[in-house]
């Protein structure tokens, strides 16, 4: 049964916090938000009421949301019907608090600990089976109110109805899309997308070599595949190096043994320099772009080339027809051809790869992707704009293993992976495909 949620307990009101206790307020949620002390208690309001698009619901925002100090109102985290913690990105730090949290909230409420890459089971281990019936993870993407993604992973012991209770309160009052992500390192869309970034920087660097540019590889890894125009070095430059390095450290820890990701990371060699001396992104001003203002208000964009080690102006970029589409891109027998296959070709093998490891079906990694990544198309949804029976004549054409999803469409003779409002299961049979 899936009860309703009228009130929200938001514990840390950094970033995420502050965006998810905003959210909830604008759905006319009654919400409190705490922190450690009553300067970080206001500096969480004042994040929250900052994402009210006009006056009026700034006003709203304000009428829902109180604040306080953890300590000073544990006697009121019993009243609320779904505990949401948003601290930060600690595991002894999540596990100190739900120790505190557990006895103070009322049997039944919702429970979920906000992350974007540490394990469920890690967080639970030795909790109270209370606890471990009610938790759940939810992984809201940034700015929380504009991104539609949200991934929630339930535990082997989560109780459908509190899983349940959670997806449609943050589905039909939050308006996000749900995607349910299996207890693994990165869980979807982060899984894929950060290959896809790590990978392609070790990738560029011998097509870097021969002569393709850094402006080039972001036009070819923008729309013809239908990715965003920031492409690979701009995404980077949104995110930030110091971000993306963090990510790779976190991977080479927890990717299963025999990931094809565990090659790309750490940063290669030009990387690794732009880190170490702080040059992160936009963030700093510059990364691998920068845009320079002139004293008469122009304003020029510079690209670091990672090979000669130092800036230079931005070349305009005109792609030829054969490069514009997916279909024939990653197909051309030519250098930007021969990258297109290596790093979006590579990325689709892999998302290929990864059922059911960290989905048990392909429209929940296809729409974490376009949710949370912004591509028009998901992985698998590309697959059949390209061809899966061109991309498996060429698996195997190289000598290579035929991934896991592919082999399974190869197997039921399918032509394609979604048909007619259905979509292919891994054993090779058509199901109705779920509303978004």
């Amino acid at each position: 049964m899936v009860r309703d949620i009228n009130s929200v307990l938001v514990i840390g009101g950094g970033t995420m916090g502050s965006q998810i206790a905003a959210a909830c307020a604008a759905a006319g949620r009654s919400v409190l938000i705490l922190e450690l002390d009553a300067a970080l208690a206001r500096r969480a309001v004042d994040r929250a009421l900052a994402t009210a698009q006009s006056d009026e619901e700034k006003a709203q925002l304000a009428r829902h949301i109180q604040s306080g100090i953890l300590k000073d109102r544990q006697g009121e985290i019993g009243s609320y019907d779904w505990l949401c913690e948003a601290i930060d990105e600690d595991l002894q730090a999540k596990r100190t608090l739900f120790a505190q949290l557990e006895p103070l909230r009322r049997d039944g409420s919702v429970v979920s600990t906000n992350t974007s890459g540490i394990l469920l089971r890690e967080i639970t281990g030795g909790v109270p089976e209370r606890l471990r019936r009610d938790i759940a993870v939810t992984h809201f993407f940034n700015p929380v109110r504009v991104m539609r993604l949200l991934e929630i992973v339930a535990g082997p012991e989560t109780r459908a109805e509190a899983r349940d209770t959670l997806a449609a309160f943050c589905r039909d009052a939050l308006g996000k899309g749900i995607v349910y992500a299996k207890d693994t390192v990165n869980f979807i869309g982060n899984r894929i997308g950060c290959f896809w970034i790590l990978s392609g920087l070790h990738k560029a660097q011998p097509y870097l070599t021969a002569g393709l540019s850094m402006e080039k590889i972001d036009a070819l890894m923008g729309a013809p595949v239908g990715l965003p125009s920031t492409g690979l070095y701009g995404l980077v430059d949104l995110i930030g190096l110091d971000v993306m390095n963090h990510i790779g450290e976190n991977l080479a820890v927890n990717l299963p043994a025999g990931d094809a990701g565990s090659a790309y990371t750490r940063f290669p060699a030009g990387e690794k320099a732009l880190l170490a001396r702080g040059q992160l992104g936009r963030k700093t001003g510059g990364g691998f772009y920068r845009v320079r203002k002139a004293a008469d208000g122009s304003k020029t964009k510079e690209v670091f080339d990672v090979e000669a080690n130092g800036w230079r102006p931005a070349a305009a970029v005109e792609l030829a027809p054969r490069h514009a589409r997916a279909d024939t891109l990653l197909f051309s027998d030519d250098p930007e051809g021969r990258f297109a296959w290596d790093l979006m070709g590579g990325t689709l093998l892999y998302a290929a790869g990864l059922i059911p490891e960290i989905s048990d079906d392909i429209f929940g990694i296809d729409r974490a992707m376009r949710w949370g990544f912004a591509w028009k198309k998901g992985p698998f949804e590309l697959l059949d704009e390209i061809g899966p029976a061109r991309v498996i004549e060429r698996v195997r054409g190289a000598g290579q293993q035929v991934p896991r999803m592919l082999a399974a469409l190869d197997s039921a003779h399918a032509a394609t992976f979604y048909r007619d409002g259905e979509y292919l299961g891994l054993d090779g049979v058509y199901r109705s495909l779920p509303p978004e």
